[in-house]
Order: C-alpha cells, then sequence, then structure tokens
C-alpha cells in the first residue's frame, strides 16, 4: 500500500478519537437476500463476465492463503453474486447490511459518517450513500486494547509482537493496531471494535467487529462464518447454521430466505438430508488462512453418469496444503483447477452432439464451453452430478451449472478455472464449490458434528 494510502488511513482513524474508552430460544433467524449492487449500464454479457472474473479474482485470493491480518472476500459490482444479511449492533441498535460468506473469519462495517469507498458500485436505489455504522451514537461501542486477547484473533496471538509501544504487561493504553486486509479485487482498514450485536431473540455483549474507515471496491461489509475465532458463529457459539440460497433468477427483487443460527444442535440428523463429514483443515506453516474454511471430501464428478478422470492429487489435501474442496458462499461460479476443469470440460465437450460450440462467446464471457441452441427444438445436456465421502450425491439441475449468455442463443457452462496461459495455479484448494451451484439447495454447516449436509429445495 502506498505511503499516501497510509497516511489518509491514519488521517480517519481521528475521526474514532471522540468515542475512545477504557433469552430462551435456541435458534436466531436471519432474513437472508440477493445482494444488490445493480449497474443499469452494463449489458448481460459484461454481467456474465464480470461473474467469471471476479470468481476467479476470488479463488486466486483463496488459494494463495499467505498468513495475513484478516481474511475476507471480494464483493460483486452488479445484481449477480452475492447474498446479504441484515444485522444490528450497538446500544441503541443500527441495522448495517452484510454480504453473508463462510470462506472469511471477520465481521466487519462500513464506520463513521466520514467512511470512504472507492471504485464501489451501487444499486440505483442506494447511490446516495453506503449504510454506515456510527461509533459514537452507540453508548456499548469501545476500542479494543493491545492487550485485549480479542485483538490477537485478527494480530498476532503474542502481546510482545503487537503492542510494542505498551509501558509494561499490565500499564497499557494502546489500542489494537489498524487493521488492513488486502484481496482479489480490493480492501478495507480500519480500528477493532467491541460492541453489543443485537439479535431477534438474545443480545450478545462485547461482540468483536471490524470498524473500516475506508475500502476499495467494498459497497457493504462481510459477515465471516468461517472456522476462525472472530467469526459470527465462533463469537456467538453456533452448533450449527443452515442457509437456503434463492435462485439467481431473482436478483434485485427483493426474494429473500433465511440464515438459522442454531445454539443447541443435538446429534440428531436433520430429515432427509444427505451429509458427508467436514474434513479436519490442513495444517501449514504460515498459511493460517487454509484454518477457516470448510473442507469437503469430493470423491469423484461424473458427467452424463461417466466418472471423470481426475487425479488424486486433487481431491485430497496434501501437506503444504494444496489440493481438495471447500464450499464457499462468497464465491459465485464454483472453481476448478485446470486439471480438473479440462477433463470436465472435455466431457461435455464429447457428450453434446448436433449443438455447435460458440467459442466467440467463450472469449467475451471467460466461460467455457459455450453453446448455441438457436436451432434446437429441443435442449439436452449431460448431467452433472458432485459424489461426497460417505455416499453423499449432489445432482445439479442444469440453471445450476449452464447459463444464458445474451438473450436466449447461447448457452455456457458456469464454472472457472485459471488461465490456459503460464503455469497452473497449485497453491491452496483445487475446488471451490461456489453459490451458483447451490442454488435452491439447503445447506447445513453442522458444527458440533463436523457434517455438511445438504438437499434440493425450493428456498422461499
Amino acid at each position: 500500500m502506498s505511503s499516501f494510502s497510509f497516511a489518509l488511513f491514519f488521517a480517519l482513524l481521528s475521526l474514532l478519537f471522540p468515542f475512545i474508552s477504557s433469552s430462551n430460544s435456541t435458534t436466531t433467524t436471519i432474513p437472508l437476500s440477493l445482494f444488490n449492487t445493480k449497474n443499469p449500464s452494463q449489458n448481460f454479457y459484461q454481467k456474465l463476465t464480470h461473474l467469471a472474473s471476479i470468481s476467479l479474482a476470488r479463488a486466486n485470493y483463496i488459494k494463495k492463503s499467505q498468513d495475513s491480518p484478516v481474511s475476507t472476500t471480494p464483493l460483486y459490482p452488479q445484481s449477480y453474486g452475492g447474498y446479504s444479511i441484515t444485522l444490528s449492533f450497538g446500544t441503541p441498535p443500527q441495522k448495517i447490511p452484510f454480504i453473508m460468506d463462510t470462506g472469511s473469519n471477520f465481521v466487519w462495517f462500513p464506520c463513521t459518517t466520514r467512511y470512504l469507498c472507492t471504485n464501489c458500485s451501487v444499486s440505483s436505489a442506494t447511490s446516495q450513500s453506503i449504510p454506515t455504522f456510527i461509533p459514537k451514537s452507540s453508548s456499548s461501542a469501545r476500542v479494543v486494547g493491545c492487550l485485549n486477547p480479542k485483538c490477537g484473533w485478527i494480530h498476532s496471538n503474542n502481546p510482545k509482537s503487537r503492542c510494542q509501544d505498551c509501558e509494561s504487561p499490565t500499564n497499557c493504553k494502546q489500542v489494537c493496531p489498524p487493521y488492513i486486509i488486502l484481496y482479489g479485487s480490493g480492501s478495507t482498514g480500519g480500528l477493532a471494535l467491541v460492541d453489543t450485536l443485537d439479535l431477534s431473540n438474545k443480545k450478545v455483549p462485547n461482540f468483536l467487529v471490524g470498524c473500516s474507515l475506508f475500502s476499495s471496491k467494498q459497497p457493504a461489509g462481510i459477515a465471516g462464518l468461517g472456522r476462525g475465532l472472530a467469526s459470527l458463529p465462533s463469537q456467538l457459539g453456533v452448533k450449527k447454521f443452515s442457509y437456503c440460497l434463492v435462485s439467481h433468477k431473482f436478483d434485485d427483487t427483493g426474494k429473500s430466505s433465511n440464515l438459522v443460527l442454531d445454539f443447541n444442535a443435538s446429534g440428531e440428523k436433520t430429515a432427509d438430508l444427505s451429509y458427508t463429514p467436514l474434513l479436519k483443515n490442513p495444517v501449514v506453516s504460515e498459511k493460517n488462512a487454509l484454518s477457516i474454511y470448510y473442507y469437503v471430501s469430493l470423491r469423484k464428478i461424473t458427467v452424463g453418469g461417466k466418472k471423470v478422470k481426475i487425479p488424486y492429487k486433487y481431491l485430497t489435501p496434501d501437506s503444504n496444503g494444496n489440493g481438495g474442496s471447500t464450499v464457499d458462499s462468497g464465491t459465485t461460479f464454483t472453481f476448478m483447477n485446470r486439471g480438473v476443469f479440462e477433463p470436465v470440460l472435455d466431457a461435455f465437450v464429447k457428450q453434446v452432439k448436433g449443438i455447435p460450440r460458440t467459442e466467440s462467446i467463450e472469449i467475451i464471457t471467460g466461460l467455457r464451453p459455450c453453446f448455441n441452441i438457436s436451432r434446437q427444438e429441443t435442449v439436452s445436456l449431460p448431467e452433472l452430478k458432485f459424489h461426497f465421502k460417505g455416499g453423499a450425491e449432489m445432482t445439479l439441475p442444469m440453471a445450476n451449472y449452464f447459463s444464458f449468455a445474451g438473450e436466449t442463443d447461447v448457452i455456457c457452462l458456469t464454472m472457472v478455472t485459471d488461465s490456459a496461459f503460464g503455469p497452473e495455479l497449485s497453491t491452496g484448494p483445487s475446488i471451490i464449490l461456489g453459490n451458483f451451484q447451490m442454488q435452491n439447495y439447503l445447506v447445513e454447516f453442522d458444527l458440533k458434528n463436523e457434517k455438511f449436509g445438504f438437499k434440493q429445495q425450493m428456498c422461499k
């Protein structure tokens, strides 16, 4: 980051000085909706192209899982992409929208009246302002001190390394160092706060949350649902959470479903769900970010009932944390390493007969393969199925893996891979299962019993 950016950041910190100072229900339901960042000037080709590129940028960030102060996600400056929830913080409560993200472990919101967001596309309905949290309007907001153990959740857990300005271990007026988060397509920075999270059926005091003072390409905050100590489920002590993602065809319509947080989950399985184990995360020096993802064992992929030949190294993480599969609500289109994607691509190309491939659209969108169906009375495409450890099978409806590109004459496979030019990006997970493939699926993260469950259903 440039010296100008750092100077700007610390100038904005002064905005915080005015407020610096030393239920019985077992479930909470939070409305979940498609995040609206629609840019009306973009045509459908541009939207699809951007979704492909932002999915790839997201995958590159996840796969390059080097240690950083906080792991977070890029957002999507169009109608397709993210799913949002609204949470209330402070006393009295202030409602703030967040992007729900199972691939990060920190919760932060745009903060103060002087919040600065560059290159942030928002819908015409909200272009005048981005909802921000006002700390001085909350009587329960406090800046986190450097010696507070929660400061170690986002920085080094060694107080000596992060609190170098403290006079002594017992006498320290230093605040927790600012966080600056860099990722695939943007950045954010601010100070760590603790404040009251006001849920529908309970109040949670001293919840760690980031007060971001500036961002780039971040029109909303992030609610991290990953495995880290600072994540929403971890701080709340959630035993299980689930959600159902409404179809992307309802983008910008206001249609929503629910994120359900279960604080007292039993060992019983939810009816009709198929389950596969959540795997132990790879433990790799200087790659602590790998510890926050939800790994599952994807054993094989079939196209049209035929097994795709995928080298074993892509299906299981090795000692360096390379390989394996994760589930990530913050990724739109599923990412596959080139060694996985190319055999899947070949399987579709070989089995789709009599429908011409449209390489010009592939170049525009970055998606492959694309087929021109303008002269087809009926279209039959091979079935795509994911097979998981324990026998769980996810048979995707065609709308979850093919999308129209343009009007009605071309369809493209909605999965991405790294560039065909240059070496394969081999670090990190080989397969990142995105939210486009999970449309109209109820998915459950059973943290108590370490299981991932799913079933196809219409999300309401």
